[in-house]
């Protein structure tokens, strides 16, 4: 099957521009990337549009006319765009997989925002040079988990790339079985991955990536002039700082919510630290640290408790890619290690805001106290395999209600004591909790628990349900899935059963690496 663009009359460009594009990455040469259109697909029709992307962009309602449907769904091209594919390498499960690169997301271009400069990309818009045997496309059942995923991700405040459109296709694209094709456009400040800096270090080409590193810096990441004063004026060694650093960040937030990623390959890593690749996802149900998402991961490298020395592990990769231009070993070493103080210092204030425990100037041996309460409970809750999300919004919700009363009662903590066998456990782990935090102090804090633990997360039921519709023309469920994870933290009444334990078949769902 050829890869070359198609020359067909419905690949032809639009003709008035939306969009101010400006295409930065373009600049970088030819070496990083190749110019390519998307391959028409059938019969393509809107599946859901994100008005409220579009509109926080700042970007023109005519983005979602039906000339643009042909655009998004890669049958005809925008004014001004500049397509292409790019090459990067990566770390696969582990082991070195040598080139991979973009090979079915093809980037339309860097157009101007009301939130800066934003390049789109097309999921699922037909095969590239870095394609390596596949067909390029993606499924209608995986495009919808992206598309959802990644507003949910943005409604939790976690970073992430957006997804601003979703095309459909009766197309047949045959993987287990034979589905339909979809495609995602993607939005983010940059799609740049630790797999872009691997390619060019493992080619041993310098010079390419010190290119690559001075425009990522350059355009994205230029904390990292004022971060080289840290490191005798490094600004490579800064690149790996504040990398690491956004990291770090993002697996903290990650942990917190229980998500599990499912394929953390190193080319499925954001150099700004940004939630990328939705596959084999999930936000866990019963609470197990060595949950494993993804069917494909038959040795659990990607458990949910491992993610984080994982994230260690693809930022060392990083380091050693970087290492040319750092030209300093003893340093990119210590640089690396601030991920060992950042990560439990991130997870730690996060975990305490669960508990409504915000106070950021703590002494470090209150904070020490209280991430001893945060093992003893998520102890508790693994043998007890509570729900994860329920537990917490559970809690919130009893610390507001003992908030309320004259004086603590165990009754007054039922809703979150019945759910578990150990009742007097949780009760004494409660008095402890309590203690520290004073009665006086948990109308405050129940508040604020309110809006850290979410009411609703992209659970895998609730997705599964939204694909069984949309594969039966229904697209209305994908809609009301996106409004209601745009607010996580509101109550929605007339939801609820969006917020309730999974039902018994969701324990049956298997998400792997098929899409």
């Amino acid at each position: 099957m050829s890869y070359a663009p198609s020359e067909t009359p419905a690949n032809a460009p639009l003709n008035t521009p939306v969009l101010a594009w400006t295409h930065r990455l373009t600049q970088l040469g030819p070496r990083f990337f190749t110019p390519l259109r998307p391959t028409p697909v059938a019969a393509p029709y809107w599946a859901a549009r994100n008005g409220a992307l579009r509109n926080e962009l700042g970007w023109p309602d005519a983005l979602f006319d039906n000339d643009h449907l042909q655009a998004f769904a890669g049958n005809a091209l925008m004014a001004g765009s500049q397509p292409l594919a790019t090459v990067y390498s990566g770390h696969q499960f582990g082991q070195w997989a040598g080139q991979l690169g973009d090979g079915r997301a093809i980037w339309l271009g860097e157009a101007a925002s009301d939130q800066g400069p934003q390049e789109i990309q097309l999921k699922g818009a037909g095969r590239t040079p870095y394609s390596r045997g596949g067909d390029g496309r993606a499924v209608l059942r995986s495009s919808i988990r992206e598309y959802l995923c990644s507003e949910a991700m943005q409604g939790l405040g976690i970073p992430t790339t957006r997804a601003l459109c979703l095309v459909a296709s009766p197309e047949p694209v045959r993987r287990e079985e034979v589905e339909s094709a979809a495609i995602v456009a993607r939005v983010a400040p940059s799609f740049l991955r630790f797999g872009h800096f691997e390619h060019f270090s493992a080619q041993g080409d310098t010079d390419s990536l010190r290119t690559l590193a001075d425009h990522a810096i350059a355009h994205h990441l230029p904390e990292c002039h004022d971060r080289a004063a840290l490191w005798q004026g490094n600004v490579h060694a800064a690149l790996l700082d504040v990398v690491q650093e956004r990291t770090a960040q993002l697996l903290a937030q990650w942990q917190a919510v229980g998500f599990c990623h499912g394929v953390m390959n190193t080319d499925n890593m954001s150099l700004l630290g940004l939630t990328i690749d939705y596959g084999p996802f999930q936000f866990m149900d019963a609470f197990n640290p060595g949950h494993i998402c993804n069917h494909s991961d038959h040795q659990g490298r990607y458990a949910y408790g491992r993610q984080p020395n994982v994230a260690y592990w693809n930022l060392y990769c990083l380091a050693q890619a970087l290492a040319p231009l750092i030209d300093d070993q003893d340093m990119t070493l210590q640089v690396l290690e601030g991920y060992k103080t950042l990560f439990p210092r991130f997870l730690g204030d996060a975990m305490r805001a669960k508990l409504g425990l915000t106070d950021d100037l703590a002494p470090e041996s209150e904070r020490e106290a209280d991430w001893t309460l945060v093992e003893d409970l998520m102890q508790l809750m693994a043998s007890e395999k509570v729900d994860f999300t329920l537990f917490w919004r559970q809690l919130s919700q009893a610390v507001v209600r003992q908030s309320q009363a004259a004086t603590l009662t165990d009754a007054g903590w039922s809703p979150v004591t019945d759910g578990v066998l150990d009742r007097p456990r949780l009760l004494a782990w409660l008095e402890r909790y309590t203690a520290r935090a004073g009665h006086a102090n948990l109308a405050r804090m129940g508040s604020h628990m309110l809006h850290t633990n979410p009411k609703f997360v992209l659970r895998n039921h609730l997705a599964e349900v939204a694909i069984r519709q949309a594969k039966a023309g229904d697209f209305s469920e994908i809609d009301r899935l996106h409004n209601l994870l745009q607010s996580p933290f509101d109550e929605h009444p007339g939801f609820e059963a969006y917020a309730d334990l999974p039902p018994d078949w969701a324990g049956h769902l298997e998400i792997s690496c098929s899409s």
